[in-house]
């Protein structure tokens, strides 16, 4: 019986590897199907990308305004007051803790 199918083995081969060729092209990773996902994609990548331009072009001008030769008083101080924690002299604080009680 393998003597009659085998002159059809290379056909049959080929039949399954351009099988998996077609399957691979319509729902593969780059596939035909997979545009509109990939298309999702794109769409919110650049709006993160305008995001961290627009948050970019802001650090910049403010490290503009901290650098020694272009020194802004209130932003120095305004960055200062926040990375050390205080406030202005006649400023209320509120603290609160954003941790429940185990109880409740």
């Amino acid at each position: 019986m393998l003597f009659r199918l085998r002159p059809y083995l290379p056909t049959a081969l080929i039949a399954l590897v351009l099988t998996y060729v077609c399957v691979q092209y319509l729902t593969g990773d780059k596939g035909f199907f997979s545009q509109e996902s990939r298309d999702k994609d794109l769409v919110v990548k650049e709006h993160q990308l305008a995001q961290l331009k627009v948050e970019r072009a802001d650090l910049e001008a403010r490290a503009k305004y901290l650098r020694t030769d272009n020194l802004s008083k209130d932003l120095l101080e305004e960055r200062a007051r926040l990375l050390l924690g205080l406030s202005e002299p006649k400023a209320y604080v509120i603290r609160y803790s954003s941790e429940t009680p185990a109880n409740s």
